[in-house]
């Protein structure tokens, strides 16, 4: 049987870590499930494993894309389960690591299968969005789909700001005449290993702190140079994200230095209270202390099998 030893949990806990010890342990290789270290151009604000960690455990879809492909997560679930199989052939066991909670439940469960819809709708879609803003996009899932729209409110309020996925609900919506919400649960995706599910918390206060040091050490390892780099392609989609959106608010003069680094510190501190509400979601997952001893976590994985 095959097992896919899963980490989740919010950023800057030390899953990175966590994976690296699993994989020697293992003698497995780490599948990336985080959806902001895919691009190359993003190296310092994305928090990619040093080299020495990438030495020490053979990582997959880490910076493997650039800024400036149109990458879904649909994409990813293609190629992540292609190498998974592959990975498969040859040993029992992979490690799945990334704090991207749509992304790890498009490896561990699939998506839901949509109809095709009339690209025409996009078309229109798009042509109302570059006029009106992520406001009308907004406005249109929270008419057409209210129970949809509510939801994502309350488990996934960064998703409002997406104008891909926002723009993808409503063509579903407007295209079939049904909520986008009345496609999903529809069926089982067969996945061909079994998955084993482990979690890293610490308290509040531990998380805020370890949060708010590694933006400070982002910063001083170049993060307003990288950004600076980035500044001229703000606007594609894979640069909207904490740690570069505040710094090109203060390349625009709209804040100050230091105002800016607060502000990503704060909505890094809000993503990860996000990132640990969605988890928390799946009763099947065991978690641990950060700060919990490897040999401890390794037992339960082994009792598990």
């Amino acid at each position: 049987m095959k097992h896919l030893i899963t980490i989740v949990g919010p950023t800057a806990i030390g899953k990175t870590a966590l994976s690296i010890a699993l994989a020697q342990h293992f003698k497995c290789e780490i599948i990336s499930c985080d959806s902001r270290q895919f691009f190359k151009e993003m190296t310092i604000g994305t928090a990619v494993p040093n080299p020495d960690e990438l030495k020490a455990a053979t990582h997959h879809f880490i910076q493997n894309k650039s800024i400036f492909e149109n990458y879904t997560v649909g994409d990813y679930e293609k190629e992540a389960l292609y190498k998974l199989e592959e990975l498969f052939q040859n040993n029992d066991f992979a490690i799945l690591i990334g704090g991207s909670g749509l992304y790890v439940d498009a490896i561990l469960k699939g998506f839901d299968e949509f109809p095709e819809i009339d690209p025409e709708i996009r078309s229109e879609i798009n042509a109302n969005y570059e006029k009106l803003g992520i406001e009308y996009l907004q406005e249109q899932l929270k008419s057409l789909d209210p129970d949809y729209y509510q939801k994502i409110t309350l488990e996934n309020p960064q998703t409002l700001q997406n104008p891909q996925r926002m723009m993808r609900f409503t063509e579903v919506c407007i295209g079939t005449h049904k909520p986008y919400s009345s496609f999903l649960n529809q069926k089982k995706n067969n996945r061909n290993f079994t998955p084993v599910l482990i979690g890293l918390e610490a308290d509040r206060q531990i998380i805020y702190d370890r949060i708010n040091q590694r933006v400070d050490i982002m910063i001083q390892q170049g993060l307003l140079e990288e950004a600076q780099l980035l500044y001229p392609n703000k606007s594609l989609n894979a640069l909207q994200t904490v740690g570069y959106r505040e710094l090109f608010s203060y390349f625009d003069g709209d804040f100050s230095l230091p105002f800016a680094i607060a502000e990503i510190k704060k909505n890094t501190r809000r993503f990860s209270k996000r990132q640990l509400t969605w988890f928390k979601r799946n009763e099947v997952t065991k978690w641990f202390d950060y700060a919990n001893d490897r040999k401890t976590i390794i037992d339960y994985i082994e009792k598990s099998l």
